[in-house]
C-alpha cells in the first residue's frame, strides 16, 4: 500500500479501509478521496446520506458538482447542473456558453438557459459526450448527434 496520511475514524474496520484504497488507488488525489470519504463516515456516523445541495457541500470533499450527482443517483430533485471537466469543455464549443474555467458560472448559465425538466439530465449527457465523442483534441464531430446544431462543427472547414 502506498503510504498516506489517514484519519479513519475507530468505528471502520481495517478490511473497509483496504477496499477503499482499492477502489481509489487508481483515481487522482486519490489519498485525499479517501481521507474526504473517511471523515463523511465519522460525520455521518448513524445519520442518513443529506438529501438537499446545501446540506451535501457541507461535508468535506464533497462539492457542486458532486452533489448534483449524489441528488441525481438517489432520486431527489435537483438543486442543479453537474458541470465537470468534459461540461465545461462541451456547452462552449456547442454555444450555450461562453468559454469559462469557472464550473459554478457554468451551472448558472445553464440553469438559468435550460428548462428546469432538464436539468437531471443534461449535465451527465454533455459530461458523457465530452468523454466519449466531443474529446479535447481530434473531436468525432460528424458522428456527434448534436452536430447540426453546434458552432464549433459550424466553424470547421469543408463540413
Amino acid at each position: 500500500m502506498s503510504s498516506f496520511k489517514m484519519n479513519p475514524p475507530s468505528r471502520v474496520s481495517s478490511t473497509l479501509i483496504l477496499i477503499i484504497f482499492c477502489l481509489f488507488s487508481s483515481v487522482r488525489n486519490y489519498s485525499n478521496k479517501i481521507n474526504w470519504i473517511l471523515d463523511t463516515t465519522s460525520v455521518l456516523k448513524d445519520k442518513t446520506i443529506p438529501k438537499r445541495l446545501d446540506e451535501l457541500v457541507k461535508l468535506k470533499g464533497i462539492g457542486r458538482k458532486s452533489a448534483n450527482v449524489i441528488l441525481r443517483e438517489t432520486h431527489q430533485k435537483p438543486e442543479g447542473i453537474l458541470v465537470d471537466l468534459h461540461v465545461l469543455r462541451v456547452v462552449p464549443r456547442f454555444g450555450l456558453t461562453p468559454e469559462y474555467k469557472d464550473a459554478n458560472k457554468i451551472e448558472k448559465i445553464l440553469m438559468e438557459k435550460l428548462p428546469y425538466s432538464m436539468w437531471n439530465d443534461i449535465g451527465m449527457a454533455f459530461s458523457f459526450l465530452g468523454r466519449t465523442i466531443c474529446r479535447p483534441t481530434n473531436p468525432k464531430c460528424t458522428i456527434c448527434p448534436i452536430h447540426t446544431d453546434c458552432v464549433y462543427f459550424k466553424k470547421i472547414p469543408n463540413t
